[in-house]
């Protein structure tokens, strides 16, 4: 009975003391960038025998636990950053203390130790002020908006006219994260902020007439990334900035269902001609265009240069450490004919490996491993040394090329945006193409990397987590890195007895000049092995009303457009393109029939496409929308997403989904 009740009574001991212990919250970031870095050695130690060593996490966040009351001196340690130390870090019970360590970059190791002593916050953040609103009285409340459900959590000031809320100190920024089921539905009282992205401005196409317009011309485009972009914000529970959406990259994101070329041309031509879904009063015509399928085994020989940026920004889990995984997913599917070289750029540009057989993949992974990020960014001066590289080891009918990997930040280098498009595109009339591989939040300058993408023959896209990796750079491989037709150019002449008015649904950066058509000097977009491109014309019939006030009736000009009256061709279309090295465009004319389509019987191609665009006007809020609402795109999205293998058009639906969810509660909480 005796040992029992010592058993006891040591059990209870221990549980008072556990029950005054307290823990240690801490987050490592770069002093510059102040983006958190995952695996630092971090060791707390006190006066007396107490020493704990823990890494941080892939957000740079340790938290060492069951700590007694005493006064701490914490270590932090990284190769590539001086090591900090932080002296007299007291500790209570009950309570959480949060640290912030700030450390110094060095490229050349760790040189030098940083001592500073703890300064005590003016707010205390304790974690206990978090709260946890259950679904039993969340169904209570009277007012289920997100302000209401926020304004009950410990630490939350709500001003008495209602008007905004205050959370642990923050005002209009998102400096706090406010989950709703799983949703990031608030950050501060503010919504989404672009901090230092950059989108270019996109003024939306509007309708022309076919008396005054009757030519339709741009350039085709393949790029992805808005919609791999635009994925992440929602994910991250805001609304994309308007101008991050392009349509029609989020159109050409998914692959459709287009027959393959046949003889020697380098793609199908499909049209198809029914209902706009969006405004039933108008039709909408699909073109769809679909690459010559290559075997990777059959493509031509990759002589590749990675033009890696390790600057400071690149620090963060979602950029350096997530582009080192993406490019050993290549890697592990390139063959012994391609040769690989490595260029890194910071605060100067060097080779880092050699051009180098892909057959010596160990060697190559070896010097991808080794990347870390610190300095800052000589973009210019890189891009220079990797097309050194590229034309030192061109490969004849082979696929010369720069794939530039960066979160787009390039501010140190060639002395203007003007003269690093010139470089590109001289070396770009040298057949060695650029394409541009965008990482991370916060600093992506979006507008600049479809630029340089688009002068250097080659494709954008944004990678925002390992799957999309994946799909860029393996299972599409060949239409990202191997260009069967460039300088594709579309011109469309609408049948003036038909056709009143058209708008081009997106492909607002590709417009081009009628007389550019025939110019082959006007450089066009590219279309990879695979590769499917598909665009959206909304047109106007002649037997529909349509405003024609905005614009007065001309006294000169013949006001019946054309005597050419037959009915059976909606349209031709025509195309030009070169071969990958080619200098001389080569032509094909294709018409369309005046044969619609409902809507029920057109192609999934065709029902899926306008959904999307559909939902890219909705996210832009484009006056041309119509009133086609969100549970509307998802019903008609599930009707005609197809086999998905992928699951590429599932997670279409999800964001669909989450979109309209975000889209509530932001106007809720105005």
């Amino acid at each position: 009975m005796k040992k029992v009740f010592l058993f006891a009574k040591m059990f209870l001991i221990n549980i008072l003391l556990y029950s005054q212990t307290g823990e240690l919250k801490i987050t490592v970031v770069d002093e510059i960038t102040q983006e958190t870095l995952p695996f630092v050695s971090v060791t707390i130690s006190n006066n007396s025998t107490i020493s704990k060593s823990l890494q941080t996490n892939i957000d740079g966040v340790v938290v060492f636990k069951d700590l007694r009351k005493d006064t701490f001196e914490v270590k932090a340690i990284i190769l590539g950053y001086n090591s900090r130390i932080v002296r007299g870090v007291f500790i209570e019970e009950k309570k959480t203390k949060f640290l912030e360590i700030k450390m110094k970059s060095d490229p050349n190791g760790i040189k030098e130790i940083v001592i500073t002593n703890y300064c005590v916050p003016i707010v205390d953040a304790d974690s206990k002020a978090q709260k946890t609103i259950t679904r039993e009285s969340y169904q209570s409340m009277a007012a289920k908006n997100p302000s209401n459900v926020v304004s009950q959590v410990v630490g939350v000031f709500q001003r008495d006219d209602n008007s905004s809320l205050s959370i642990k100190g923050g005002r209009s920024e998102p400096s706090t994260k406010v989950f709703i089921d799983g949703l990031r539905i608030i950050g501060g009282s503010g919504g989404y902020k672009q901090e230092s992205e950059e989108y270019k401005s996109i003024i939306e196409n509007d309708f022309q007439k076919v008396s005054r317009n009757p030519l339709s011309t741009f350039s085709i485009d393949v790029d992805r990334a808005s919609y791999s972009n635009v994925r992440r914000i929602v994910n991250d529970g805001f609304l994309p900035p308007i101008d991050a959406v392009r349509i029609e990259e989020m159109i050409n994101y998914f692959e459709y269902d287009y027959p393959t070329p046949v003889n020697e041309q380098p793609f199908s031509i499909n049209m198809e001609y029914s209902i706009c879904p969006w405004n039933i009063k108008n039709k909408l015509v699909l073109i769809g265009l679909q690459g010559k399928k290559i075997e990777n085994e059959k493509l031509p020989a990759n002589n590749l240069v990675f033009l890696i940026d390790v600057s400071g920004s690149m620090s963060s889990p979602d950029k350096l450490p997530l582009l080192k995984t993406a490019l050993e997913m290549l890697i592990e599917n390139l063959r012994p004919i391609d040769n690989v070289a490595i260029v890194v750029y910071a605060g100067a540009a060097g080779e880092i490996l050699p051009s180098t057989s892909a057959s010596k993949k160990n060697k190559i992974l070896e010097a991808i491993n080794n990347l870390n990020a610190g300095g800052s960014t000589a973009g210019g001066q890189g891009i220079e040394l990797a097309y050194k590289i590229a034309k030192r080891n061109f490969i004849n009918n082979g696929n010369n090329r720069v794939i530039l990997a960066t979160d787009g930040d390039f501010n140190v280098g060639v002395s203007s945006d003007e003269e690093l498009i010139k470089l590109i595109e001289e070396k770009r009339n040298q057949d060695i193409f650029l394409s541009v591989l965008g990482f991370g939040t916060g600093n992506l300058k979006d507008s600049k990397m479809e630029q340089l993408a688009n002068k250097g023959n080659g494709n954008y896209a944004y990678i925002d987590n390992l799957l999309e990796a994946k799909k860029v750079l393996v299972k599409e491989m060949g239409s990202t890195l191997f260009t069967i037709a460039k300088d594709v150019k579309i011109q469309v002449e609408f049948n003036p007895s038909i056709v009143k008015s058209y708008r081009l649904v997106g492909y607002e950066n590709r417009k081009l000049n009628d007389e550019d058509f025939n110019d082959d000097t006007k450089d066009a977009g590219e279309i990879g092995a695979g590769h499917t491109v598909t665009a959206l014309y909304e047109i106007v019939t002649t037997n529909e009303i349509e405003n024609d006030n905005k614009v007065d009736s001309l006294k000169y000009q013949n006001q019946v457009a054309t005597n050419y009256q037959n009915l059976n061709e909606l349209l031709t279309i025509k195309f030009r393109y070169k071969e990958p090295i080619g200098k001389k465009s080569k032509l094909i004319t294709q018409t369309l029939n005046n044969s619609m389509l409902t809507f029920e019987n057109a192609s999934e191609n065709f029902k899926f496409s306008s959904m999307v665009a559909a939902f890219g006007q909705n996210l832009r809020v484009s006056k041309y929308k119509g009133n086609l609402s969100y549970k509307e795109i998802v019903q008609a999205l599930k009707q005609s997403k197809g086999l998905d293998q992928e699951g590429y058009r599932a997670e279409l639906i999800r964001l669909v989904e989450t979109t309209e969810i975000i889209d509530k509660k932001t106007a809720s909480s105005r």
